[in-house]
């Protein structure tokens, strides 16, 4: 696996990259988080036939913070998205996106629905409205970055207690408290008390006229977007959608799962023509 930084039209960026002449995906991580959360799938999923890159949004990680990004939302981050893939000069791609990622590859697939060979999201933020008390949640957890604060997100977002560990708190804490951070993430909350119910997707992807594959995946004790979300999403989008669950997971089930997730995806994409069976 390359670990490198990458430069987008101005904007710093970090890249984890895995894979041969395989099908291009993007691997789009959720709030606060980082792209390393993907380290358990990428190797796994390139192997199977994936040319894999993992990235920092903007905010988030070692990518660029604070003034280093001029729009810190949804419909932002898609364009930043879209800029990518041409500066890997990449036309057409799977995307697999957790949380806020999941909101930015559907919104990116109605943007773009011929740049988008499938799209697989994970207890995804954006699908239907969460409602004030939710949305004003989410912002609050991004403003407090100390161990203490860091360590009750994760064990929200995490069901086994025993991955939570010092370390991993630790380094959470000093990159999400790095210079420029706080102001990101200061913008990103506000978007999210403001705007963010205003960008839903559903009515999107439903009015769609040959849609790619979508998969959605939830863990079944998601508690930060529950796997209530995802029944309602997939009725509402019918045949276009199939639902898998993980047992034992909570918001981040690639995680805490990664041998049954990256199992769930590889066989979707099999039987979506994206890779061979």
């Amino acid at each position: 696996m390359l670990e490198y930084p990458w430069q987008v039209d101005g904007t710093v960026t970090r890249v984890l990259e895995a894979g041969g002449e395989g099908v291009p995906a993007v691997l789009l991580h959720g709030v606060g988080a980082r792209a390393d959360r993907w380290r358990a799938n990428i190797e796994t999923l390139a192997d199977a036939g994936l040319h894999v890159y993992a990235i920092d949004l903007p905010g988030h990680g070692f990518a660029a913070k604070g003034a280093g990004f001029d729009d810190y939302s949804v419909s932002g981050y898609a364009r930043f998205l879209d800029r990518f893939l041409r500066s890997v000069t990449v036309e057409e791609a799977v995307l697999i996106g957790t949380s806020l990622g999941g909101h930015i590859a559907a919104t990116f697939m109605c943007q773009h629905p011929d740049r988008v060979a499938a799209v697989v999201m994970v207890g995804t933020l954006g699908l239907v409205p969460l409602g004030e008390d939710a949305c004003d949640r989410l912002a609050a957890s991004l403003s407090d970055t100390s161990e203490a604060g860091i360590r009750a997100k994760l064990a929200r977002v995490i069901h086994d207690p025993v991955l939570v560990t010092d370390e991993w708190v630790t380094a959470e804490a000093r990159i999400n408290s790095s210079p420029g951070a706080s102001e990101s993430f200061a913008a990103l909350g506000a978007y999210f008390r403001e705007r963010s119910d205003q960008d839903v997707v559903a009515d999107c992807l439903i009015a769609l006229e040959s849609p790619p594959g979508m998969l959605l995946v939830w863990g079944r004790e998601d508690e930060i977007v529950p796997r209530t979300i995802g029944e309602q999403a997939q009725q509402l989008l019918g045949g276009r959608a199939v639902l898998r669950t993980i047992e034992s997971t909570g918001h981040a089930p690639y995680l805490e799962s990664p041998a049954e997730f990256n199992e769930i995806v590889t066989s979707f994409l099999q039987a979506a023509n994206v890779l061979p069976a």
